[in-house]
């Protein structure tokens, strides 16, 4: 059930609804690494001088091109960390034009969509960003305590995360909030493994961009399967 979820959200990428989504999603995940980039390129080079003097070297003048680049780098590595806020903020935004796609093209006939106030909408997304942040600040303190396992916390901890916060906005496209909160419950596991799997693409620099809209379109496919939609 998950990997068919998952396989048949990719095809839906393609289609013409989603690919305006996707290029939306994309564009704005890339603006925000950009602009977070920027800032910290930007503070490095208050901090540090132009120039720097080494001892038995003398002078020299390309410390703040070797940060820069360095910087960089070391951007690309956090934007793992970076695109888990990054996909909980963006699953509200994404979730209700990709999931009209994914439903048109493989749920035809289905009644309209149980709408929710804006309101309601930005206190779950809030609460859940709020959430992910200090959970995953938390995990990186502890990552380098345990180096070894730090793929099993990463994945487990996002598994369970986006896997929560995914199947309960598709959910309440369709169920109220108790009947949404209960389906999960009867199908914690199957979510938290499938949620695991979004977090795989998310460790992946550049392929972690697709990651919203992705998974927006497999919990879509996986709330339908998990309900028993025909």
């Amino acid at each position: 059930m998950i990997l068919t979820a998952f396989f048949t959200a990719w095809g839906d990428l393609i289609r013409p609804g989603s690919l305006r989504v996707l290029g939306l999603g994309v564009a704005l995940a890339t603006g925000l690494l950009i602009a977070v980039y920027a800032a910290f390129a930007w503070f490095l080079g208050l901090v540090l001088p132009d120039t720097m003097t080494l001892p038995w070297i003398g002078e020299i003048g390309w410390v703040d091109t070797l940060v820069s680049w360095a910087s960089l780098g070391l951007m690309l590595v956090l934007s793992v960390f970076l695109m888990v806020p990054v996909a909980a903020a963006f699953t509200g935004l994404f979730l209700d034009d990709v999931a009209e796609v994914v439903e048109t093209a493989h749920y035809p006939g289905l009644p309209p969509v149980r709408r929710l106030s804006l309101a309601e909408t930005m206190r779950d997304a809030m609460a859940f960003l709020g959430v992910i942040l200090g959970a995953n600040l938390v995990a990186l303190l502890i990552y380098p305590f345990v180096i070894p396992f730090a793929p099993v916390l990463f994945l487990g901890l996002n598994g369970y995360l986006l896997g929560r916060e995914y199947f309960h906005m598709a959910a309440l496209r369709r169920m109220e909030r108790d009947d949404a909160l209960a389906l999960y419950r009867a199908n914690k596991a199957t979510i938290w493994i499938a949620g695991a799997l979004m977090a795989v693409p998310l460790s992946v620099p550049l392929l972690n961009l697709l990651v919203p809209v992705l998974g927006a379109a497999t919990f879509t496919h996986l709330f339908h399967r998990i309900r028993g939609t025909s």
